[in-house]
């Protein structure tokens, strides 16, 4: 399964990038290749670019605060979690994932 995904907490530092590790981590574990953008206090980081998205089966959006750019993932299955869902349960969110995309 390839996902993409953001990553943005409140400050824009600590949540971020710990729900984007827990994320990386948790889909390679399962096989599935990931790419992951930060939206914070350091501005966007990692961006996403077009044909990741093109070929992404879902997005996901770990946020606490409005993200910027969602329009770029029309017609896709978007899944939003708080980041603290990711860095508390990373594996069971990947399965839920998993089973969005089999439907």
């Amino acid at each position: 399964m390839k996902i993409v995904g953001i990553a943005a907490c409140t400050a824009g530092i600590a949540h971020t990038y710990i729900a984007k590790e827990k994320l990386i981590q948790a889909s390679k574990d399962r096989g599935h290749e990931i790419h992951v953008e930060t939206q914070g206090l350091a501005g966007t980081q990692d961006k996403l670019v077009q044909k990741d998205i093109d070929e992404a089966d879902i997005v996901i959006i770990a946020a606490d605060i409005k993200i910027s750019g969602r329009e770029r993932f029309s017609g896709k299955k978007v899944v939003d979690v708080p980041t603290g869902l990711v860095v508390k349960s990373p594996n069971k969110l990947v399965e839920k994932l998993e089973e969005a995309v089999s439907k």
